[in-house]
């Protein structure tokens, strides 16, 4: 749990907006890595399974028929409050990306996965994370004003 839970708990938090919602979904995922009767081949391995079962996770929360389909400003603006001026304003533009492309950016920077990985973890074709993520880099630029490269 002390590997893992930092990444866990980001990815809930980059998906749900939404701290509470956060706390339930990790203690989902770690259930499903308290019953999971597999191997893992590697500490990789192992890494890229919590990362595609906590995006899982959240992504079957978000359908629930019981969560509601927004999130007041409220809330997101408690889980800003720790943020620097800067940090608070990429994290908000992040997460503003559809979700395809959150998911990309958040395994690229803050996991530091390559495309190849990214592929494998999300069972999308390499090239399609290329595109992903140059999209969701213009779509960054753009919504932060920063300059084109």
């Amino acid at each position: 749990m002390e590997d893992y839970a930092d990444m866990v708990r980001r990815i809930c938090l980059v998906h749900l907006k939404n701290r509470h919602d956060t706390e339930d979904v990790f203690q989902n995922v770690y259930m499903k890595y308290l019953l999971y009767e597999g191997s893992f081949e590697s500490r990789e391995h192992e890494k890229a399974w919590f990362a595609r079962v906590t995006i899982n996770a959240c992504t079957d929360w978000l359908r629930s028929l019981s969560r509601r389909k927004w999130v007041p400003l409220s809330v997101l603006n408690e889980e800003s409050r720790s943020l620097d001026e800067e940090s608070a304003e990429i994290l908000e533009s992040v997460l503003k990306l559809p979700e395809k492309y959150r998911n990309v950016i958040y395994l690229h920077y803050f996991e530091g996965y390559s495309a190849v990985e990214i592929a494998g973890i999300l069972g999308r074709k390499e090239n399609t994370i290329y595109t992903w993520l140059s999209r969701a880099k213009e779509m960054l630029r753009k919504r932060l004003g920063g300059e084109q490269a």
